[in-house]
């Protein structure tokens, strides 16, 4: 089991967020993600920062623990030009980064570039983009040239040179819970993220959320199979803090939270960063507990 945490980027770099990226690598955490959003949901009126630089910004001050973001989307992302940047992520980090992506939901980043009057994409219209967004990511991030002609993406001799430090790419966490979604992550993804079932987040309990991560693995197990891929290959991480359970609540809940997920197939726990007067808000003194200690009582 992995333990790992997500940053959000919403303080300034001088104002606690370059402490927030050490302290998670004295913690011990595997990766410390952050989300790739123009603004999200409470937070649309505060500060927010961009994913890349904030992610730059922190491989310079840390020098073990894996970076990423959890998830980058098409909702504002150009496969061309995001591949650049990561690759220029990849270097500067020394080959230390994940791409989480996912086909991005219905909040503040699908209607930022939209003209006046242009419709919202549907479920199915950001499937198919993202279904055409992460091969031609993956082609990106892998060939040294690559042209493509699609129905939402082109790329006319895009040249990517040297290419990634990780090779033959860096890995990609691919956000899914739907079945199209959990293809891709079967046949590009070196891991698959899911968040539990979102119907149960408000009404669900804690069992029944659990039992649907279950039959998630087995679905993803199944897309393994149709490419010829051991499902054990794929590696299985769980975003916390979108299910009923209350894992921050205390060193306990988390353990027992923890030791079931782990049981039924996920190997990569990510936590969220306290934030005071949030939905992320938790007790410092537990979370860091939680780092430094809860992976002992799992093993």
């Amino acid at each position: 089991m992995r333990l790992s945490t997500v940053i959000l980027p919403d303080r300034r770099w001088s104002e606690g967020g370059r402490e927030s990226w050490q302290r998670a690598e004295e913690l011990g955490f595997h990766t410390a993600y952050t989300y790739d959003h123009l603004s999200w949901r409470t937070f649309r009126d505060g500060p927010w920062f961009g994913a890349i630089p904030t992610l730059t910004a922190a491989a310079g001050v840390t020098s073990r623990m894996r970076l990423g973001t959890l998830v980058t989307s098409p909702n504002f992302r150009h496969p061309v030009t995001l591949a650049k940047e990561l690759i220029s992520l990849d270097d500067i980090s020394g080959g230390r980064v994940t791409v989480g992506i996912g086909a991005g939901g219905s909040g503040f980043d699908a209607t930022a570039l939209l003209k006046d009057g242009q419709d919202p994409w549907t479920p199915r219209q950001r499937a198919d983009r993202f279904a055409e967004f992460v091969p031609l990511l993956d082609r990106l991030l892998t060939e040294d040239v690559v042209s493509y002609e699609g129905e939402h993406y082109s790329a006319h001799e895009v040249r990517n040179i040297p290419g990634c430090v990780q090779r033959p790419r860096l890995p990609f966490a691919v956000a899914a819970t739907g079945l199209r979604g959990m293809r891709l992550a079967a046949r590009h993804g070196q891991a698959w993220v899911t968040t539990g079932d979102p119907k149960l987040y408000e009404a669900g309990t804690p069992e029944q959320s659990l039992e649907a991560v279950r039959g998630q693995i087995q679905r993803v197990g199944m897309f393994c199979a149709e490419t010829g891929r051991d499902t054990a290959d794929l590696h299985k991480v769980m975003l916390t803090g979108f299910t009923p359970d209350r894992p921050l609540e205390s060193f306990d809940a988390f353990v027992d939270f923890a030791g079931a997920h782990a049981e039924a197939g996920i190997d990569e726990i990510v936590v969220h960063w306290p934030i005071a007067d949030s939905m992320f808000a938790s007790d410092v003194a537990v979370f860091e507990k939680i780092a430094t200690e809860a992976l002992a009582q799992l093993s």
